[in-house]
């Protein structure tokens, strides 16, 4: 009641402001998804040539790389959500979070530059089997996010509700053999891709690390968030990894976004 009277004495051009954000926080977080996706099954798009050596390319490569991991993990953390709130008001920093995050790869992808190093080329039913596997790992994502249900993935419902709501842990779907299906599946989505040039191998590298690092600091942020109900989820389901026996579902379940 009181965020929709709030919402009534707002002027009608803040209001629209709001949702032209909302609009363009699912627009950039979605297509940056989808196309980053898209680059991972069929390689570089090769936007851009700068006529580099190999070295020069895997350093600009491994730049763009780091760009978004500090981007992405640092503005997860705890303490730089806390102070982006005092500037811009805790309902925006999700949609600050995933428009700055989708820029960042949206420009990683234009930007990419690959090597004529080719390190390993898949041939024949072992090509045809890693393209198999990244259809699963299609599949894993999809069944992941769904079973996310109310998690406001881009920031768009605590933006327009001027609020943001604690997310429960969720114990459901791939949750009960995995704590962290989507990163599980990310992984093989860029493990998958049948030739090896240098340039994706530092990509499959980079990713991997930073991935297993952000999943780890992550995990501390969700302990000191949910205490010793996370510890009990921790205890049952391995992290990345899938056990062999689900978790029973409960009310419960384990991801923050």
């Amino acid at each position: 009641m009181k965020n929709s009277q709030k919402n009534h004495k707002e002027p009608a051009s803040f209001r629209v402001a709001t949702y032209l954000l909302a609009a363009l926080s699912l627009t950039l977080g979605v297509g940056a998804l989808v196309v980053f996706t898209v680059f991972l099954y069929t390689g570089p798009f090769n936007l851009t040539g700068f006529g580099l050596d190999t070295t020069r390319t895997l350093l600009l490569d491994a730049g763009l790389c780091l760009a978004f991991f500090l981007q992405h993990s640092g503005m997860l953390r705890k303490t730089i959500r806390h102070r982006l709130s005092r500037y811009i008001g805790e309902p925006f920093v999700g949609v600050a979070y995933t428009i700055v995050s989708g820029i960042l790869l949206l420009t990683l992808v234009g930007l990419w530059q690959e090597t004529t190093l080719t390190l390993a080329a898949a041939e024949g039913p072992l090509r045809w089997s890693m393209r198999a596997l990244f259809a699963l790992a299609i599949a894993g994502q999809i069944w992941g996010t769904l079973s996310l249900k109310s998690a406001d993935l881009f920031g768009v419902d605590a933006l327009l509700r001027r609020t943001r709501e604690p997310t429960p842990i969720v114990l459901r779907g791939p949750y009960r053999w995995s704590r962290h299906p989507l990163y599980l599946t990310t992984l093989l989505m860029i493990w998958s891709y049948p030739d090896l040039t240098a340039d994706r191998l530092l990509l499959n590298i980079l990713f991997t690390l930073w991935i297993i690092v952000g999943t780890i600091l992550e995990e501390r942020d969700l302990v000191a968030t949910y205490g010793d109900d996370y510890r009990a989820y921790q205890r049952t389901v391995p992290m990345l990894i899938p056990g062999f026996s689900p978790r029973r579902a409960g009310k419960r379940s384990a991801s923050r976004r």
